[in-house]
């Protein structure tokens, strides 16, 4: 327990200190583009905030593979995780930060999430076997070819479902966060049932996932100072996919006294940890296309454009959406060790969506609509619902203001000087 909490103080601390570096460099070199439409902040920030969280990585997975617990489980995957993620990651990042910095296409940014997905199958870090309950002929291996198509497609699909849903200031890092943590639960509960080390080293790598999310978090959440963008995004969507993946393959007839339907830990996990982002992905692509729009087209239809859009406050819609990741994960990995009938699952699934939609109702705003500050929040101006707020023009200093004449108002007077005004009640007689 220690170990994980080591590495991921170090990952964290080493983002944090990363971020303002990566910050002036992002600057430096113009990594800031125009506001477009779709954006809800209303400034130009620096993007590439994922070279920080690359660095903080890197040397938590290097610090994990020297520990003593962590380095025997990674070593004893038949896989070598800390060179694979390292390089895997490098690669995904170069990409990412390209298209930050100078935009890129998108078959071409598909192009390198493949090839990041390629370098893990070659470093053996592949599904190899899917999880069925013994009703269904028990796990199933499949061979190296369909092992690199499978393994290929989750990498992929996740990296999309977390750029995907990278939006709102702070809302990739802590849903990823987020997801690491239940992830990392699960890992240990299935830890005291068999012993594995894909089950230990998945452990370490979200351990290592998770203090590199909360090490950027505080540069991100609102008013974010600078975005991870595509660099980060995708790196840390890499990461998510590869924990899926070494966790996945558990022998279920080892976990059958923790569950029902045994196949419901290991295949439900990764699908609760993803739901959000996936459910967003999925949304957007059938919306686009349907509009006749490539599905990589941008546009302003995402779960948190709408949440803003109904009137929640930037932090808030950020917020509402972190808790249903948090109750709908977390529920789930609670369900598979408590062990429940296989009809509690679906059940659980429509109450999270209930629980969705009732957060996001409007009437859950605060009063005032959504640009209405909360006095233990008054940063937040709620940010524009519908698109980017006009530009503020600077005051002519030559145009001075009129003086009010002698007999005015206080409320005219007021107004004349600039100052709120207050409108005036009769008193009571």
């Amino acid at each position: 327990m220690r170990e994980y909490l080591f590495m991921a103080l170090i990952s964290a601390a080493v983002t944090y200190l990363l971020v303002p570096l990566v910050r002036r460099f992002a600057i430096r070199i113009g990594a800031m583009p125009e506001i477009r439409d779709r954006d809800v902040h209303t400034t130009p920030t620096p993007r590439l905030g994922g070279l920080a969280m690359y660095g903080g990585l890197v040397v938590g997975l290097l610090l994990a593979g020297q520990l003593t617990h962590s380095s025997e489980a990674l070593a004893g995957t038949g896989a070598q995780p800390v060179a694979a993620l390292i390089i895997a990651g490098g690669l995904i990042t170069f990409t990412g930060f390209l298209d930050d910095w100078w935009g890129m296409d998108a078959f071409i940014k598909l192009a390198g999430q493949v090839a990041a997905a390629g370098v893990l199958v070659f470093f053996n870090m592949r599904l190899t076997s899917i999880p069925l309950p013994e009703a269904w002929g028990g796990p199933t291996s499949v061979d190296y070819t369909l092992s690199t198509v499978i393994t290929i497609l989750v990498v992929v699909v996740t990296i999309n479902a977390v750029n995907f849903v990278d939006g709102l200031d702070g809302l990739a890092a802590g849903i990823v966060c987020i997801a690491a943590m239940a992830t990392w639960v699960y890992s240990i509960i299935i830890s005291q049932k068999i012993s594995g080390s894909n089950i230990t080293a998945t452990a370490a790598i979200v351990a290592v996932l998770i203090g590199t999310c909360l090490g950027f978090l505080p540069h991100n959440f609102h008013p974010a100072k600078i975005f991870m963008g595509d660099t980060g995004a995708m790196l840390i969507g890499l990461v998510l996919a590869s924990s899926i993946v070494t966790v996945t393959p558990v022998d279920t007839t080892a976990i059958s006294d923790m569950n029902e339907f045994p196949v419901v830990v290991p295949l439900l996990i990764p699908a609760a940890v993803l739901v959000l982002p996936l459910i967003d992905l999925i949304t957007a692509v059938v919306r686009r296309t349907s509009q006749g729009l490539s599905p990589f087209a941008p546009d302003r239809g995402h779960l948190h454009h709408r949440l803003m859009d109904i009137g929640h406050s930037h932090r808030r819609s950020v917020l509402i959406m972190y808790a249903w990741t948090f109750l709908f994960s977390f529920l789930v990995v609670g369900l598979s060790w408590v062990g429940v009938p296989v009809l509690i699952f679906p059940a659980v699934i429509v109450l999270a969506i209930a629980v969705l939609i009732l957060m996001a109702m409007p009437r859950w705003r605060g009063r005032g609509g959504a640009h209405t500050a909360t006095p233990d929040d008054p940063d937040d101006d709620g940010g524009p619902p519908t698109g980017p707020m006009p530009p503020i023009l600077p005051q002519d200093p030559q145009v001075k203001r009129q003086s009010p004449p002698s007999g005015s108002s206080s409320q005219e007077r007021a107004s004349a000087e600039g100052k709120p005004v207050i409108p005036a009640f009769p008193s009571r007689s």
